[in-house]
């Protein structure tokens, strides 16, 4: 059976069935958490909100800076060009509360271009300026590969994550990308959990203290992808039980 079988049929490892089933109902805190998933016009933006819903978050699209700054975990999803979506996040008021989410040390999780936007500037449309949040540099694929890449792939773990915590590793997940963080890159590969191999070792996911992010799209990865977003929505639960003063959900 391939590996796309594989997915389709569930047969997931004892840890991805474990994140899945907790999302499902099996969570220690009965209030959904909040999480803000940042609304700034670009792309199916939501197909992030669904997932999130799907493992037991209360997610909404929004750009509304009281209820973002109120919110348990903030998402910054993005598909397209670099350049479009920050002028667009910037056009919505959305990049400073981005900023400010982030330095508030709650989960913050970017996804494929929404990772992208996290840090100093991207080549692709000349040399566009990013958030600044991660160092580092968005670079073109490899010569030599199809652009984009638009398939599942395998990621390789560099070191504990907790957005691929309970899963199988290696693991599949599926991409549609034609720039990433440029992984030569000391800074780059500090924070970097997870590389596929593309032409060359290619960042897919990274973490950072609070932040995390997804060069995949967790939310068209199957089961593999919606334990990721289910880890994701268990450090929501943990930093808002820690902010009311409740006993926190288990670590995945």
């Amino acid at each position: 059976m391939g590996h796309l079988d594989a997915v389709s049929a569930g047969e997931r490892s004892a840890g991805e069935r474990s994140a899945g089933e907790r999302s499902a109902g099996e969570r220690s805190v009965t209030v959904a958490p909040l999480v803000a998933v940042l609304d700034y016009g670009i792309g199916n933006l939501r197909s992030a909100q669904k997932g999130l819903e799907r493992v037991g978050a209360d997610a909404r699209l929004t750009a509304e800076p009281a209820l973002i700054e109120a919110a348990a975990g903030v998402v910054l999803p993005g598909v397209g060009a670099f350049g479009r979506c920050m002028e667009a996040l910037r056009d919505a008021g959305l990049d400073d509360l981005t900023r400010r989410a982030v330095a508030s040390g709650r989960p913050f999780m970017g996804i494929c271009v929404g990772m992208q936007l996290l840090y100093e500037g991207s080549e692709e449309d000349g040399g566009v300026e990013g958030l600044g949040i991660l160092a580092g540099t968005v670079r073109r694929l490899p010569v030599g590969v199809k652009h984009p890449q638009m398939q599942w792939n395998v990621l390789r773990r560099l070191r504990p994550s907790v957005l691929l915590a309970g899963l199988a590793d290696p693991v599949w997940m599926y991409f549609v990308h034609s720039f990433a963080p440029d992984f030569t890159d000391p800074s780059v590969a500090a924070h970097a959990v997870a590389v596929c191999d593309y032409g060359a070792e290619v960042v897919a996911a990274v973490e950072r203290d609070n932040v995390s992010a997804a060069q995949f799209h967790p939310e068209k990865s199957a089961a593999n992808g919606l334990a990721v977003l289910a880890n994701f929505v268990a450090g929501c639960e943990r930093a808002s039980a820690r902010c009311a003063g409740a006993a926190p959900a288990p670590a995945p």
